[in-house]
């Protein structure tokens, strides 16, 4: 951006005018990756879209910054975690190799790694995000365990305590949070005494089984609210 006009190039640009059917005059919300903006088109032809900027819009600070841990399940599911996860305002997803993750996803994913990007970013677009949440090269299970969060929280079943009951007492603004998601199948024991010896706090989400996607989301949503309260 420069001398309050910013330029759009590439596919985003010609989704706007050949789709959107953009054109001088219209009122956008715009962003660098640093802050957002209302803006004006100046101009819309093809690939190259010119915005004038009328103001800066506020922007509030983010409470808490989270990263989702979440285990490689079958990749039309995990395009919905990275979908749900940039609306609910994640800041990193770690797609985790766990020991009930499907044979080949591992590899597989590397493959993916644009695809959820383009995602990601079409998602924290339609969020209002100021921008989109970094996509981590996928890891095996322990080596996720080294994420270094002030709160990390390992979802787990109805015999761990409900996720709102273990949160601090006092949140400090900002602070950081891991979540660690787990497979279809769950955990095995194994991965459990891992998760406890690196400091992980056990935690559940009620006593219904809940397919991993879902539990994703529902437990990022349960952190999101409760360093709003």
């Amino acid at each position: 951006m420069r001398g309050g006009m910013a330029e759009l190039r590439g596919e985003e640009a010609r989704h706007l005018t050949r789709v959107l059917r953009a054109e001088a005059g219209q009122r956008y919300e715009i962003s660098d990756g640093q802050s957002a903006y209302l803006a004006e088109i100046a101009e819309a032809r093809g690939p190259h879209v010119v915005f004038r900027v009328i103001e800066p819009l506020d922007t509030p600070a983010t409470a808490l910054h989270i990263t989702l841990c979440a285990a490689l399940i079958k990749f039309d599911r995990f395009e919905w975690i990275v979908e749900k996860a940039t609306e609910l305002g994640v800041e990193r997803i770690l797609p985790v190799e766990a020991a009930r993750s499907e044979k080949g996803l591992l590899e597989a994913s590397r493959k993916r790694a644009q695809r959820w990007a383009r995602i990601a970013r079409e998602s924290s677009q339609q969020a209002r995000r100021l921008r989109a949440p970094e996509i981590l090269p996928a890891v095996g299970f322990e080596r996720c365990l080294t994420q270094d969060s002030e709160h990390r929280y390992f979802l787990e079943e109805a015999t761990a305590p409900p996720l709102w009951r273990v949160l601090p007492a006092c949140r400090a603004n900002p602070s950081r949070a891991a979540l660690l998601a787990g497979p279809e199948g769950g955990w095995t024991d194994a991965e459990r005494q891992l998760a406890a010896a690196a400091g992980w706090q056990p935690v559940s989400l009620g006593p219904q089984v809940l397919r991993a996607e879902t539990a994703a989301a529902a437990a990022i949503a349960v952190l999101v609210n409760a360093w709003m309260a």
